[in-house]
This record gives C-alpha cells, sequence and structure tokens, in this order.
C-alpha cells in the first residue's frame, strides 16, 4: 500500500469524490437494445486512447486523454502496484479510483469517515450525445452502477445519481426510480441540450421530485457544447487553451446557478437542497453581495421572489471548496459556517494530489467553531444523513 497523507481530525466526509467508470460498464448495464451504442474506450491509429460515444469517436475526450483521467496520485509520485491490462485508463488509475475495497482502504489510509461519489466519464460524454433518447439510456445504466459499486460499504460510500435534463419527463422518471435504489442525493451538468437554463420551467417536475423525495441537487462542471464554450475570444476549444478553459469552467456551474433565482425556483420549492459543485467557494460572498444588490435595484423587479438571494442561499443551498483554497477561510464566518464542505476531486489531475495536506491547513486556519461542520457535518445535514 502506498503512504499516503492522514487527516489529524475526525469526522471527515469528502463531499465530490470521483470514481473512473469501469470500461464495460455500458456494455453491462446498458438496456440490451442501447448496448451496441455503449460508450467504450477504444485506442486510434496511434495506439492512443479515446471515447467512443454510439459508435462514434469523441472529439474531446480524445489524443491519449483517457489515459490521464485518474491520475492523481502518479501525478503525486504515488505508484500503485497491480497487473497491467494494456489499457492505460485502467493501469493508470490511482488507488482506490475503480474498485470499492480500495477507495475503504484509501479513506482509512486518509483518516476519513466517507465520500460521496461521482462519476469521471459521466462529466465529459453528454455534451457530444446529441440523441437525448440514448443519453437517459447511459445515465440509467450508470446510476444502476454506481449503487452497486457502494453496496458493500456499509454507508461509507455514498451513490449520487447523474440525470439530464433534456428530457425532463424521463429525468424525473429516473430519479424516483434511482431513489429507491438508495441513491443520496443527483446532479446536473450546468449546461442542458434543449439549451433551456436550468430554471426553467420545463424542469420544475425534476424540482418538484427532488423535493419531495428530499434528495439533494447537484450542480457540477462538465465538459460543454461547443454553442456553449466561451466565445469571447473565438473558438477556443483546442487543448492549447486548457488552462484558460479548466479556470473558467465555474463560470457555467454559477450562471447555472444564477438562473434559480433570477426564474424564482426557491420560492416556488422552498424544500428543494441545492449543492454547487467543485466551482471553488470563494466567490460566493461577492456572488451573494453583488445579486443581493441587483436585486434590490429596479432590475431586481424581473425577480420574482419575496426575499433577497442570500436569504435563499442561506435556507437551502450548500458549496463545496477545495482544500487548496487559500482564501476561502474568511469567507467561511461570513457567509455561514454551515454553508461550506470541502471535496477532494480524486482522483482528476487538475487539481492537487496532496489534497489532505491542503486540507488540514484549510481546517487550521478556520474558526474552531467551524472546523467539524466544514469537515463533515454541514455536507451529512445537507443529504440528510445522521
Amino acid at each position: 500500500m502506498p503512504e499516503l497523507a492522514k487527516l489529524p481530525f475526525p469526522g471527515a466526509v469528502d463531499a465530490d469524490g470521483h470514481i473512473l467508470e469501469p470500461p464495460d460498464l455500458w456494455t453491462r448495464y446498458l438496456e440490451p437494445r442501447y448496448r451496441e451504442r455503449a460508450l467504450r474506450i477504444r485506442k486510434d491509429e496511434r495506439g492512443l486512447e479515446y471515447l467512443e460515444i454510439d459508435g462514434k469517436p469523441s472529439k474531446l475526450v480524445a489524443h491519449g486523454m483517457p489515459a490521464g483521467l485518474g491520475a492523481m496520485d502518479a501525478i503525486g509520485g504515488i505508484q500503485v502496484e497491480r497487473e497491467k491490462t494494456g489499457l492505460a485508463y485502467v493501469d493508470n488509475a490511482s488507488l482506490g479510483a475503480m474498485d470499492a475495497a480500495e477507495r475503504l482502504q484509501r479513506l482509512d489510509l486518509e483518516g476519513l469517515d466517507r465520500a460521496f461519489l461521482y462519476p469521471t466519464l459521466g462529466v465529459l460524454w453528454e455534451c457530444e450525445c446529441e440523441d437525448l433518447d440514448l443519453a437517459q439510456a447511459y445515465i440509467r445504466a450508470y446510476n444502476r452502477w454506481i449503487v452497486d459499486f457502494c453496496a458493500d460499504s456499509k454507508g461509507r460510500l455514498l451513490p449520487i445519481a447523474q440525470l439530464s435534463l433534456g428530457i425532463p419527463e424521463a429525468a424525473e422518471e429516473e430519479l424516483r426510480r434511482a431513489a429507491k435504489d438508495g441513491v443520496r442525493g443527483v446532479w446536473v451538468a450546468p449546461f442542458v441540450m434543449t439549451r433551456k437554463p436550468l430554471g426553467h420551467p420545463d424542469h420544475h417536475r425534476v424540482f418538484a421530485a427532488a423535493e419531495e423525495l428530499g434528495l439533494p441537487l447537484g450542480i457540477h462542471p462538465s465538459f460543454e457544447p461547443l454553442w456553449a464554450a466561451p466565445g469571447r475570444f473565438g473558438r477556443m476549444t483546442s487543448r492549447r487553451f486548457s488552462f484558460l478553459l479548466n479556470v473558467t469552467a465555474p463560470d457555467a456551474v454559477r450562471h447555472a446557478f444564477t438562473s434559480l433565482f433570477q426564474l424564482g425556483i426557491f420560492d416556488l420549492f422552498p424544500d428543494l437542497r441545492v449543492v454547487v459543485l467543485e466551482s471553488g467557494a470563494g466567490w460566493i460572498g461577492y456572488w451573494l453581495d453583488r445579486m443581493d444588490a441587483v436585486y434590490e435595484s429596479p432590475i431586481g423587479r424581473s425577480v420574482p421572489l419575496k426575499e433577497k438571494p442570500s436569504f435563499y442561499f442561506q435556507r437551502q443551498c450548500w458549496i463545496s471548496a477545495d482544500p487548496d483554497e487559500t482564501s476561502v477561510a474568511p469567507i467561511v464566518p461570513v457567509v455561514g459556517e454551515d454553508r461550506f464542505f470541502w471535496a477532494s476531486d480524486f482522483p482528476h489531475p487538475d487539481h492537487p494530489p496532496d489534497y489532505i495536506v491542503n486540507l488540514t491547513r484549510l481546517i487550521e486556519t478556520l474558526p474552531e467553531s467551524a472546523r467539524a461542520r466544514v469537515l463533515g457535518r454541514n455536507v451529512l445535514h445537507a443529504y440528510r444523513i445522521e
């Protein structure tokens, strides 16, 4: 077993950990009528791995990208000895990225109690799947698999279901099915293939179902269609702009989140719980101040809410912070100690592998009254887990 940093504080819960889906997930879990169109990892003529979506090569998850999707440990110099498969997507996986027993071992080594689990390929493929029925099938397959993945963990690995709002009726149906299956929450991408904002009335049935079932709705960054990509400087979607695109990816989450206020969702669904994920947390103080200021200006007449946006954030919303955010500690007491939690983004290599060290430093900078809350108590409360 590799040596990993161990958190010196008890009660920690990773609010947004990821897994690498097995390459044969969709060939095993898709309904038979869709199986020939399963998501697959393939190799091109140069031997570089790419994702196949509906029988076609992905334009975004290509040129060897799958090989590094779970390589956080490797970047940190942590080597995991296991039998090689010849598929770098699998062979480069960090400890616990693909195996539930390994993930529990990792939690123990790092001193973590539990982890909420999100996909990896699942945040990449939807933007290139134009067949909305097929997208629903891909999601149903993943959601069934992640419940199975977490089943024997005694509540330490917590499955979060993916939803696609492209067909709202199907999204609601899948939400209800997944809830019966045992998922602890759901998440959506910040875009919808119909180009409707997250808060659009077409999606009310999904919000109503989440509210009724008591499942929080997360907004998580993802790859986006070309029509949603930043166009201010022309089309900047190639790999040479990956730094800019990765740093600015949370903008999409902020836009989707703000649409919930613009369209009055929080008065319509006063018990809906909303979680903002993997977008940093230091910005939320300014964002709430700005939304409140605009709400109280003449422009605010377009907002069908009875109270200021900050009121609803305090009542119904939570946000995850990156462990390496040095600027978030002063924001926590200002916005509210019960609104924040932390997330590792393990095993994705665009976040630093020393997240436990960074988390320790973050917790030590927080007021004593906020430490246990940010470490685990807040996220368990948000998801109604004792």
